[in-house]
């Protein structure tokens, strides 16, 4: 990377982080199967002033999405499921108070078309750890209706993925969190990362932030964890992890001599299959939301939970990707990502 873009880059970081009184902030920049940019700023936490490291673990929130996508496609390449079939094949006890959820498929819960609601209440505050946590959630969801018809439009649902987590866990016979990490962080070597908050390592957890009534940015009371939303939620990982993870879907399911899927599936995973009705992510693929940058199509995933922001962007035909993850809450991650990726695919606009 030129020495003008990483200064490019610098620079916006520490605007975004003047702007939005942020404690820490990491970044990455991947341009052509490389690491490019990698670095960390401000502190872990404001209190004991760890500083952040490009290895910095950061609750990814919503991100943890693109990894249920990666594990659903392998499962069904190896013949252990059907995307299109219904998700109650594999779950004999998912069951809604609308009997149109008998009809509700796999495929329909990866592109946010199934008619399921979002959740209310992730219960952050009341975490369980145990085994059992991921089925007694889906089991527990049997009073809730459909606010559409399944297939009949876009809703966002972070309850269909916990669903998909356990459908997952049922087909692997392992717990989704064990099939995450042996079937994909493993073969990648992303080593820290963990979906488990115990199995990561405090020495390099970040700690979540809040404002203040009166505008101070405190360590939050709340850790976002909860193993009942593990699938929706609860990655923790770095950037220089996160740019592996990059890098294998920018080569099309491949990370040197490890493949995890093969080519084809992309062409499923990152077609439209919705319209979102949003103006900067326009199109739903299979948990990817599909739009363009600087001219460029786009897949990508955001983030926000108590505490943090996370923003994955991977211009695929430039083979460019920018990650941005941050310990505030209220952030503006996904612009400070966007302006990175305009920075690196249009280098005229550092001015």
């Amino acid at each position: 990377m030129h020495d003008r873009t990483t200064e490019a880059i610098d620079a916006l970081v520490a605007e975004t982080m003047r702007a939005g009184n942020v404690p820490g902030i990491a970044v990455a920049v991947t341009e052509d199967g490389e690491l490019t940019y990698a670095r960390g700023h401000g502190v872990m936490n404001v209190n004991t002033r760890e500083a952040v490291t490009p290895e910095t673990l950061f609750h990814c929130a919503s991100v943890t999405k693109t990894f249920v996508a990666t594990a659903l496609m392998q499962l069904a390449e190896r013949g252990r499921l059907d995307l299109d079939a219904p998700v109650s094949t594999y779950l004999p006890y998912f069951r809604l108070a609308d009997d149109r959820y008998k009809d509700i498929t796999i495929v329909q819960m990866l592109s946010h078309t199934s008619g399921m609601p979002d959740t209310e209440e992730y219960g952050w505050d009341q975490p369980e750890y145990d085994d059992g946590a991921l089925e007694r959630y889906v089991r527990s969801l049997a009073p809730l209706g459909l606010i559409a018809a399944p297939g009949e439009r876009f809703a966002y649902s972070n309850i269909a993925f916990e669903v998909l987590g356990d459908v997952i866990a049922k087909v692997a016979g392992m717990s989704f969190e064990e099939y995450v990490h042996r079937e994909i962080l493993l073969p990648l070597g992303m080593t820290s990362s963990t979906l488990l908050v115990r199995e990561a390592d405090p020495s390099l957890l970040a700690s979540p932030h809040v404002p203040t009534a009166s505008g101070n940015i405190v360590v939050s009371d709340i850790f976002p964890y909860n193993r009942a939303h593990a699938p929706s939620s609860t990655m923790y990982s770095s950037v220089t992890e996160l740019s592996r993870w990059a890098l294998m879907h920018l080569n099309r399911g491949a990370l040197g001599e490890t493949r995890i899927l093969s080519p084809q599936v992309y062409d499923e995973m990152w077609r439209p299959w919705a319209s979102t009705g949003d103006r900067y992510w326009p199109e739903m693929g299979l948990s990817w939301f599909l739009g363009e940058r600087s001219g460029e199509r786009c897949v990508a995933h955001e983030g926000a939970d108590d505490g943090f922001k996370a923003c994955f962007i991977l211009a695929p035909a430039r083979r460019v990707s920018a990650v941005g993850l941050g310990n505030l809450d209220r952030m503006k991650v996904e612009d400070l990502t966007d302006a990175i990726l305009d920075v690196v695919l249009c280098p005229a606009a550092e001015g």
